[in-house]
């Protein structure tokens, strides 16, 4: 009974292979939108005013960097959870791939969203005229901007607190 248990327990892993799957149609989707941005931006460009580029582009920046979080998460939860990715003999390879744990993957994911954050700042600091007509939303922005810098920051230390903590007890017993 509990090997069986326990077997059913290893397999329910394989629940997340759809949810990696529908990941990758998120970012099809990220994909066209990326594209349409880009369409927009390439066919008004001689009667936009520059600011206003610069606020497309940021727009197309962070599509990026989120189609570059999913990218991460996809193939390293699925590595990480799933199933090691089959990468045929000289084949194109991600140089990344099968070296990030989950506490690598959860600081590459709190970095990734402190880069977004600080875009949608950006964003909202070269759309606003003046400080005046926004100023409590902008505060607001970088209040949870900080939240986020600072939710990071405390990631990477916690984490590289206990990677001290079990490196120390790695080499104790090894004189």
């Amino acid at each position: 009974m509990e090997k069986t248990i326990e077997k059913l327990l290893f397999a329910s892993r394989w629940i997340l292979a759809p949810v990696y799957l529908g990941m990758s149609l998120a970012l099809v989707a990220l994909g066209i939108k990326f594209f349409m941005e880009l369409y927009h931006l390439l066919t008004g460009i001689v009667a936009m005013a520059e600011s206003e580029m610069v606020l497309m582009l940021l727009a197309l920046v962070d599509m990026v960097l989120v189609a570059s979080l999913i990218i991460m998460v996809m193939f390293s939860g699925y590595e990480n959870f799933v199933s090691q990715l089959d990468v045929e003999e000289g084949a194109e390879k991600l140089s990344w791939l099968g070296k990030l744990d989950a506490n690598s993957l959860k600081l590459k994911v709190a970095s990734s969203i402190v880069a977004i954050s600080s875009i949608h700042l950006l964003r909202a600091f070269m759309e606003t005229p003046t400080l005046a007509e926004r100023g409590n939303t902008l505060m607001w922005y970088v209040i949870i901007h900080l939240t986020f810098v600072v939710s990071a920051v405390m990631m990477g230390v916690l984490d590289r607190i206990t990677a001290k903590s079990h490196g120390s007890h790695d080499h104790e017993g090894e004189t």
